[in-house]
């Protein structure tokens, strides 16, 4: 991987065009003032609210109410029932995430500056700034030590100004603030918004300069370099809230801190690359290269796309560990103590969308911490959901969670969705089909993905055809018209919407193939494929698109920014081009959505720019991608819902993988959606379903030489749509022949044209 650096030429505005720097758990906001820096801190655990009691009286009989109406056809009469008897009745949300603070550095005295430059070296993770003073270079650089535990800032300073170091936070309990020569150390114990959790931020500062206090902040003279190390611990995690065991990796020094970060962050960062070219544009600041395709339709970046990959495995990796929390709506960040949507994890999509772009570009790891959450937070709170209100064995999860096991449905429409578990259940069949780890697929995934099959398979019921349907169901968050009274209803709530369909009959359908890997209950497995065979089916509507809902209704909003029936298209496989009426009609239904307007929030878009690509459709994936840049991206390259929410710029980052590797219908697909503007480019160290990792270059829309290792072996390989019967040799001399597009060659060997 080549090295990408994400510049700005000027200090942030407001908070959403900061830049973090992140260790999974702990990580900050930073803003490049000269006068003044600040880190705006984050620690993932630091969240209102608390777990609650979520059993719903007759649950199951209300929902049996709503589901006969719906089948007499009183789809109005059953929404108007469901607010008066659920919704009103059973008003559960999660609290928010909250931020841990602000730090602040102010250097007194400053006046004019020049030649600045703040940015965020991708392959190291370290946040750097540098700017002229009077004739003087002055540098800050800071990151967020995974291996430690700490947020970590070096600043130079100037001798003849003084410095202050400072804490704010609202509801702080504790403070103490202490110095001797050469060094400080800043203490303070606060609690969430609620009063109900306590956490610590303690820093350790270091000088050259002398320190001294005025009780409530750090004053530091004659300095003309500052080391800060940042502690920050919660109850939830540590009941004494030790920072000291983690302030004691300061003693290490900066510098080795440094060093051991940069190692343990490029480590991950440095497996993959993706390179369309540059246009002469890589040196400009990332809002100049933003505004440039702004105002010139005509104009190409193909060096963006490069560095916006790899800032959306920067941020994952940032936000997302082995031994953390997952990627919530905001990543790691956010700005004081109420976030936009809470900063919860919504699983009817944004959860699973942060995680899109991780097996591909080879961060699996970062996976991980997802898995732990399910197993540990989802998994007991989903339980014991299924059994109190839907009397069902398994595991259930609606729309919205926190740290706290939340898992009931909400009050509101939205909270008619109980598939969760089952989106979820597919990260993790999807991560052992890249990784091939049955030990993994046997100690990890299996109870989850088998609790969300065993849930699905109850709480489906026997209509009156003898079809088993779900419901009553809302597909996210769209809104279909129904008939009454002479008049067409806006209404939520139908029997069987198209994505659960889909959603279930995966979850079924990865149940039983694991079963049939590892052999736990045959018995069950049998159990679902008969469940799973009573299903209903997908429907075409009379446009030639892939309906939303069972019946042919029209959208209440066309170009709704929700695609939730275009799931069986992407992330999920059920349909390809071996589904060739079903294929097509999605592609009317984006078509459809689009002509209305459909894409106007961030990861609206990124989901496009994914189903345009397994569509083949280089164009339209290209198109979208450009309009990701112009029109959801703050200069920073945060996507912008708005405000700024991060899985489009993980959604966008899968995107532009899924255009160059594909490995979904059974073979290795190189360059499966590119077009004209990205005719030349190669890529590094993707991974690709079947254990393999994947390298390739293409010229002139055509492949030029690919390398495939990991799984011994054949392997089947789709080159370029233009490109058929043709022969490529191995580096020991053996010729390999397509039959059309496809070619079948041994792995571990690099291929090239002849």
């Amino acid at each position: 991987m080549k090295d990408y650096f994400l510049k700005l030429k000027s200090p942030a505005y407001n908070w959403e065009n900061a830049s973090p720097i992140g260790a999974g758990s702990i990580g900050a906001m930073l803003f490049g003032g000269i006068e003044t820096e600040r880190l705006c801190l984050n620690e993932e655990t630091i969240w209102n609210g608390g777990k609650i009691d979520t059993n719903i009286p007759e649950y199951l009989d209300k929902l049996n109410t709503i589901r006969k109406m719906l089948f007499e056809g009183k789809n109005v009469e059953a929404e108007a029932w469901a607010v008066e008897n659920i919704e009103k009745k059973h008003r559960y949300f999660v609290d928010s995430y909250e931020f841990a603070g602000d730090l602040f550095v102010d250097v007194h005295g400053y006046g004019e500056y020049e030649s600045y430059e703040r940015h965020l070296d991708l392959k190291r993770g370290l946040y750097s700034l540098d700017y002229m003073l009077d004739g003087v270079r002055y540098t800050r650089e800071s990151f967020a030590s995974h291996p430690a535990k700490l947020v970590c800032m070096r600043m130079d300073t100037d001798p003849d100004r003084r410095v202050y170091v400072k804490y704010r936070r609202k509801y702080c309990v504790k403070r103490n603030v202490s110095y001797e020569d050469g060094s400080a150390l800043m203490d303070f114990v606060c609690t969430t918004a609620n009063g109900a959790h306590k956490f610590r931020v303690t820093v350790k500062i270091l000088t050259d300069g002398q320190t001294d206090t005025d009780d409530y902040d750090i004053i530091i003279d004659n300095s003309t370099r500052i080391d800060l190390f940042v502690s920050i611990v919660t109850e939830y995690r540590d009941p004494e809230m030790d920072t000291e065991k983690y302030l004691a990796f300061a003693d290490k020094g900066y510098d080795a801190l440094r060093e051991e970060h940069i190692s343990d962050f490029s480590a991950i960062m440095g497996r993959s690359d993706i390179n369309f070219g540059d246009d002469g544009v890589d040196d400009l600041s990332a809002s100049k290269r933003l505004v440039r395709l702004k105002n010139d339709k005509n104009a190409v970046d193909r060096g963006l796309l490069g560095l916006y990959f790899q800032f959306g495995k920067y941020l994952l990796t940032s936000s997302s560990r082995e031994d953390t929390f997952p990627a919530n709506l905001q990543g790691l960040w956010c700005e004081g103590y109420e976030s936009p949507w809470n900063a919860d994890y919504h699983t009817n999509i944004n959860l699973q969308m942060n995680y899109w772009h991780a097996e591909t570009a080879n961060i699996s790891e970062c996976t991980l911490g997802l898995f732990k959450y399910m197993n540990e937070c989802l998994l007991p709170g989903g339980r014991r959901v299924a059994r109190e209100n839907y009397h069902a064995r398994g595991c259930v999860i609606h729309h919205i969670s926190d740290i706290y096991e939340f898992c009931v449905a909400t009050g509101s429409m939205w909270g008619f969705w109980f598939i969760g578990a089952g989106w979820l259940a597919l990260h993790m069949w999807e991560h052992y089909l890249y990784t091939r780890d049955e030990k993994f697929l046997r100690e990890t995934a299996y109870e989850f993905i088998r609790d969300a099959a065993l849930f699905l398979a109850d709480f489906m019921f026997e209509g009156p055809d003898g079809v088993l349907y779900s419901g009553p169901s809302a597909s996210p968050e769209n809104q279909y018209l129904a008939e009454h009274n002479g008049h067409k209803v806006p209404v939520y709530l139908s029997l069987s919407p198209t994505m659960d369909i889909q959603i279930i009959s995966s979850a079924l359908d990865i149940y039983t193939q694991v079963e049939d890997i590892l052999e736990i209950s045959p018995e069950t497995a049998d159990e679902i494929r008969a469940v799973r065979a009573r299903m209903p089916k997908l429907q075409i509507g009379k446009y030639g698109q892939l309906q939303e809902w069972i019946e042919d209704w029209e959208d209440a909003e066309p170009g709704h920014r929700h695609i939730s029936h275009a799931y069986g298209l992407y992330p999920e496989a059920q349909i390809t081009r071996s589904t060739p009426e079903l294929f097509h009609a999605i592609k009317t239904s984006l078509d459809r959505r689009l002509a209305h307007g459909g894409g106007h929030t961030g990861w609206s878009r990124a989901w496009l720019i994914n189903l345009f690509a397994r569509l083949k459709n280089g164009r339209d994936t290209y198109d979208n991608i450009r309009a990701l840049f112009t029109h959801s991206t703050l200069y920073n390259l945060f996507d912008n819902h708005p405000p700024f929410q991060i899985d489009g710029n993980f959604g966008g980052a899968a995107g532009i993988a899924e255009m160059v590797l594909q490995s979904h219908e059974g073979f290795i697909s190189l360059i499966p959606a590119i077009c004209e503007e990205l005719k030349d480019g190669s890529f590094e160290g993707l991974r690709a379903r079947g254990g393999y990792a994947v390298s390739a270059k293409w010229a002139d829309l055509k492949v030029t030489e690919f390398e495939i290792t990991g799984t011994d072996g054949e392997v089947t390989v789709e080159l370029a749509e233009n490109q058929t019967d043709v022969t490529f040799v191995s580096e020991d001399g053996t010729e390999y022949s397509s039959q059309g597009r496809m070619i079948t060659v041994i792995s571990g060997k690099k291929y090239f044209v002849k």
